[in-house]
Protein backbone atom coordinates (compact mmCIF):
# COMPACT_ATOMS: atom_id res chain seq x y z
CA UNK A 1 0.00 0.00 0.00
CA UNK A 2 1.39 3.33 -0.73
CA UNK A 3 0.90 6.21 1.26
CA UNK A 4 -0.28 8.73 -1.53
CA UNK A 5 -3.01 6.02 -2.19
CA UNK A 6 -4.13 5.33 1.75
CA UNK A 7 -7.32 6.24 2.61
CA UNK A 8 -7.67 7.41 6.35
CA UNK A 9 -10.64 7.15 8.37
CA UNK A 10 -11.70 9.15 11.82
CA UNK A 11 -14.36 7.44 14.22
CA UNK A 12 -15.43 10.17 16.52
CA UNK A 13 -14.30 13.57 14.83
CA UNK A 14 -13.60 16.02 17.56
CA UNK A 15 -10.46 18.18 18.61
CA UNK A 16 -8.00 15.99 18.13
CA UNK A 17 -9.11 14.07 15.13
CA UNK A 18 -9.83 17.57 13.61
CA UNK A 19 -6.62 18.68 14.42
CA UNK A 20 -4.90 15.63 12.62
CA UNK A 21 -7.02 15.85 9.36
CA UNK A 22 -6.06 19.72 9.56
CA UNK A 23 -2.17 18.61 9.40
CA UNK A 24 -2.67 16.39 6.94
CA UNK A 25 -4.49 18.34 4.62
CA UNK A 26 -1.54 21.55 5.28
CA UNK A 27 0.90 19.65 4.96
CA UNK A 28 -0.23 17.97 1.65
CA UNK A 29 0.46 14.77 3.36
CA UNK A 30 -2.74 13.64 2.24
CA UNK A 31 -5.39 14.38 -0.15
CA UNK A 32 -8.51 15.53 1.42
CA UNK A 33 -10.53 13.08 -0.74
CA UNK A 34 -8.62 10.28 0.93
CA UNK A 35 -10.01 11.71 4.48
CA UNK A 36 -13.29 10.00 5.86
CA UNK A 37 -14.57 10.92 8.99
CA UNK A 38 -17.88 9.61 11.24
CA UNK A 39 -19.55 11.32 14.20
CA UNK A 40 -22.83 10.70 16.53
CA UNK A 41 -24.32 14.08 15.46
CA UNK A 42 -24.19 14.20 11.35
CA UNK A 43 -24.89 17.76 11.00
CA UNK A 44 -21.79 18.91 13.01
CA UNK A 45 -19.80 16.38 11.35
CA UNK A 46 -20.67 17.26 8.29
CA UNK A 47 -20.00 21.08 8.91
CA UNK A 48 -16.39 20.81 10.27
CA UNK A 49 -15.83 17.54 7.06
CA UNK A 50 -16.80 20.55 5.12
CA UNK A 51 -14.00 23.43 6.29
CA UNK A 52 -11.64 20.48 4.93
CA UNK A 53 -13.44 19.30 2.14
CA UNK A 54 -12.96 15.57 3.62
CA UNK A 55 -15.79 12.90 3.16
CA UNK A 56 -18.25 12.71 6.24
CA UNK A 57 -19.96 9.48 6.89
CA UNK A 58 -23.41 8.91 8.30
CA UNK A 59 -22.42 5.78 10.02
CA UNK A 60 -19.61 3.76 11.04
CA UNK A 61 -20.11 0.53 8.72
CA UNK A 62 -20.15 3.26 5.57
CA UNK A 63 -16.70 4.60 6.33
CA UNK A 64 -15.12 1.59 7.47
CA UNK A 65 -15.91 0.09 3.65
CA UNK A 66 -14.40 3.29 2.36
CA UNK A 67 -10.97 3.26 3.96
CA UNK A 68 -7.26 1.60 5.13
CA UNK A 69 -6.46 2.49 8.45
CA UNK A 70 -9.32 3.56 11.25
CA UNK A 71 -8.07 6.18 13.59
CA UNK A 72 -10.40 5.68 16.61
CA UNK A 73 -10.58 9.11 18.21
CA UNK A 74 -13.28 8.51 20.90
CA UNK A 75 -13.14 8.84 24.38
CA UNK A 76 -11.51 6.37 26.25
CA UNK A 77 -14.46 5.13 28.35
CA UNK A 78 -16.23 4.76 24.54
CA UNK A 79 -13.61 2.31 23.01
CA UNK A 80 -15.60 -0.69 24.18
CA UNK A 81 -18.46 0.04 23.44
CA UNK A 82 -17.72 1.60 19.87
CA UNK A 83 -15.68 -1.53 18.62
CA UNK A 84 -17.96 -4.49 19.84
CA UNK A 85 -20.45 -3.69 16.66
CA UNK A 86 -17.70 -3.11 14.41
CA UNK A 87 -14.48 -5.76 15.49
CA UNK A 88 -15.62 -8.07 12.86
CA UNK A 89 -15.14 -5.56 9.65
CA UNK A 90 -11.59 -4.09 11.90
CA UNK A 91 -10.23 -7.69 11.28
CA UNK A 92 -8.69 -6.52 7.97
CA UNK A 93 -7.87 -2.76 8.56
CA UNK A 94 -4.81 -1.07 10.50
CA UNK A 95 -6.79 0.35 13.80
CA UNK A 96 -5.01 3.14 15.12
CA UNK A 97 -6.05 4.34 18.74
CA UNK A 98 -5.39 7.94 19.95
CA UNK A 99 -7.71 7.26 23.37
CA UNK A 100 -5.27 8.05 26.88
CA UNK A 101 -4.07 5.29 28.33
CA UNK A 102 -5.86 2.86 26.62
CA UNK A 103 -2.74 0.58 25.23
CA UNK A 104 -1.80 -2.55 23.65
CA UNK A 105 -2.86 -4.76 26.02
CA UNK A 106 -6.26 -3.62 26.40
CA UNK A 107 -7.09 -3.71 22.92
CA UNK A 108 -5.97 -7.30 22.94
CA UNK A 109 -9.02 -8.11 24.80
CA UNK A 110 -12.17 -6.02 22.86
CA UNK A 111 -10.27 -6.84 18.96
CA UNK A 112 -10.66 -9.88 17.05
CA UNK A 113 -7.65 -12.13 17.24
CA UNK A 114 -4.85 -10.76 14.74
CA UNK A 115 -6.16 -7.40 13.94
CA UNK A 116 -3.37 -5.50 13.52
CA UNK A 117 -3.69 -2.20 16.02
CA UNK A 118 -1.36 0.29 17.49
CA UNK A 119 -2.26 3.16 19.98
CA UNK A 120 -0.71 6.65 19.77
CA UNK A 121 -0.48 9.80 22.09
CA UNK A 122 -0.66 12.78 19.58
CA UNK A 123 -0.49 16.59 20.81
CA UNK A 124 -2.44 19.56 19.10
CA UNK A 125 0.22 20.81 16.89
CA UNK A 126 0.21 18.42 14.58
CA UNK A 127 -2.65 20.73 12.62
CA UNK A 128 0.19 22.38 11.67
CA UNK A 129 2.95 19.44 11.23
CA UNK A 130 4.94 20.44 14.20
CA UNK A 131 3.64 17.86 17.02
CA UNK A 132 4.48 14.79 18.69
CA UNK A 133 3.14 11.55 17.71
CA UNK A 134 3.81 9.32 20.46
CA UNK A 135 3.89 5.57 19.61
CA UNK A 136 3.33 2.52 21.92
CA UNK A 137 6.44 0.27 21.03
CA UNK A 138 4.15 -2.73 21.66
CA UNK A 139 1.66 -3.63 18.27
CA UNK A 140 0.44 -5.94 16.30
CA UNK A 141 1.10 -4.37 12.66
CA UNK A 142 3.38 -5.95 10.16
CA UNK A 143 7.00 -4.44 8.90
CA UNK A 144 5.38 -3.20 6.25
CA UNK A 145 1.83 -2.16 8.19
CA UNK A 146 3.98 -0.13 10.57
CA UNK A 147 6.38 1.25 7.94
CA UNK A 148 3.27 2.94 6.32
CA UNK A 149 1.55 4.31 9.11
CA UNK A 150 5.05 6.06 10.55
CA UNK A 151 5.38 7.79 7.11
CA UNK A 152 1.87 8.53 7.44
CA UNK A 153 2.58 9.98 11.21
CA UNK A 154 6.02 12.19 10.00
CA UNK A 155 3.69 14.40 7.84
CA UNK A 156 2.39 16.03 11.40
CA UNK A 157 5.43 16.20 13.30
CA UNK A 158 7.93 14.28 15.60
CA UNK A 159 7.28 10.37 15.80
CA UNK A 160 8.91 8.23 18.87
CA UNK A 161 8.03 5.11 19.94
CA UNK A 162 8.29 4.20 23.83
CA UNK A 163 7.83 1.90 25.87
CA UNK A 164 3.92 0.81 27.75
CA UNK A 165 5.27 2.12 30.71
CA UNK A 166 6.66 5.56 29.67
CA UNK A 167 3.41 6.20 27.96
CA UNK A 168 1.75 7.95 30.76
CA UNK A 169 4.74 10.43 31.14
CA UNK A 170 5.27 10.93 27.60
CA UNK A 171 2.13 11.67 27.09
CA UNK A 172 2.33 14.22 29.45
CA UNK A 173 5.15 16.14 28.13
CA UNK A 174 3.86 15.92 24.60
CA UNK A 175 -0.02 15.93 25.73
CA UNK A 176 -0.10 18.67 28.41
CA UNK A 177 2.98 20.81 27.76
CA UNK A 178 1.45 23.00 25.04
CA UNK A 179 -0.85 24.33 27.74
CA UNK A 180 2.69 25.26 29.81
CA UNK A 181 3.79 26.41 26.85
CA UNK A 182 1.01 28.94 26.71
CA UNK A 183 0.94 29.66 29.83
CA UNK A 184 4.79 30.35 29.67
CA UNK A 185 3.89 33.09 26.30
CA UNK A 186 1.28 34.68 28.17
CA UNK A 187 3.52 35.12 30.99
CA UNK A 188 6.43 36.37 28.94
CA UNK A 189 4.13 38.69 26.96
CA UNK A 190 2.44 39.89 29.73
CA UNK A 191 5.83 41.22 31.85
CA UNK A 192 6.52 42.41 28.17
CA UNK A 193 3.41 44.19 28.21
CA UNK A 194 4.02 45.80 31.67
CA UNK A 195 6.70 47.65 30.01
CA UNK A 196 5.45 48.93 27.47
CA UNK A 197 5.51 46.35 24.31
CA UNK A 198 2.01 46.05 22.48
CA UNK A 199 0.36 42.73 22.94
CA UNK A 200 0.52 41.70 19.53
CA UNK A 201 4.75 41.95 19.16
CA UNK A 202 4.80 40.37 22.93
CA UNK A 203 2.77 37.49 22.14
CA UNK A 204 4.68 37.08 18.37
CA UNK A 205 8.26 37.48 20.28
CA UNK A 206 7.25 35.17 23.17
CA UNK A 207 6.08 32.51 21.08
CA UNK A 208 9.33 32.39 18.64
CA UNK A 209 11.72 32.27 21.70
CA UNK A 210 9.81 29.05 22.16
CA UNK A 211 9.89 28.04 18.47
CA UNK A 212 13.84 29.11 17.56
CA UNK A 213 14.85 27.71 20.82
CA UNK A 214 13.17 24.43 20.58
CA UNK A 215 13.98 23.56 17.17
CA UNK A 216 17.94 24.81 17.95
CA UNK A 217 17.99 22.14 20.32
CA UNK A 218 16.13 19.68 18.01
CA UNK A 219 19.11 20.65 15.66
CA UNK A 220 22.27 20.81 17.47
CA UNK A 221 21.16 18.29 20.06
CA UNK A 222 23.01 20.21 22.59
CA UNK A 223 22.19 20.29 26.31
CA UNK A 224 19.37 22.76 27.09
CA UNK A 225 22.04 24.14 29.99
CA UNK A 226 24.97 24.92 27.47
CA UNK A 227 22.12 26.90 25.44
CA UNK A 228 21.44 28.73 28.51
CA UNK A 229 24.81 29.33 29.35
CA UNK A 230 25.39 30.86 25.95
CA UNK A 231 23.06 33.74 26.86
CA UNK A 232 24.21 34.36 30.24
CA UNK A 233 26.93 36.54 30.62
CA UNK A 234 28.84 37.50 34.04
CA UNK A 235 26.69 40.02 35.44
CA UNK A 236 24.39 40.56 32.63
CA UNK A 237 20.82 40.90 32.26
CA UNK A 238 19.82 37.12 31.63
CA UNK A 239 21.85 36.17 34.70
CA UNK A 240 19.84 38.21 36.78
CA UNK A 241 16.16 37.33 35.07
CA UNK A 242 17.58 33.35 35.47
CA UNK A 243 18.43 34.42 39.27
CA UNK A 244 14.62 35.30 39.42
CA UNK A 245 13.05 32.30 37.91
CA UNK A 246 14.95 29.59 40.29
CA UNK A 247 14.26 32.47 43.22
CA UNK A 248 10.77 31.40 42.55
CA UNK A 249 11.16 27.74 41.72
CA UNK A 250 10.59 27.90 37.85
CA UNK A 251 12.01 24.24 37.59
CA UNK A 252 10.13 23.00 40.36
CA UNK A 253 6.82 24.28 39.12
CA UNK A 254 7.42 22.62 36.03
CA UNK A 255 8.27 19.31 37.53
CA UNK A 256 5.39 19.08 39.96
CA UNK A 257 3.12 19.95 36.97
CA UNK A 258 4.50 16.54 36.01
CA UNK A 259 4.05 14.89 39.40
CA UNK A 260 0.71 16.08 39.70
CA UNK A 261 -0.19 14.59 36.42
CA UNK A 262 1.68 11.10 36.91
CA UNK A 263 -0.01 10.97 40.40
CA UNK A 264 3.07 11.39 42.60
Amino acid sequence: MELENTKIGFIGYGNMAQAMATGWVKTGGLDPDHIYASARNFEKLKNNCEQLSIHPCENVEALIEQVDIIILAVKPHQIAAVVEPIKEKLKNKIVVSVAVNYTFAMFEEILLEGTAHLSILPNTPVSIGEGIIIMEEQHSLSANQFTLVTRLFEQLGLVQTVATEQLGVAGAVAGCGPAFASIFIEALADGAVKYGLPREEAYQFASQVLVGTGKLQLETKEHPGVMKDKVTSPGGTTIKGVTALEKNNFRHAVISALDAIEGE
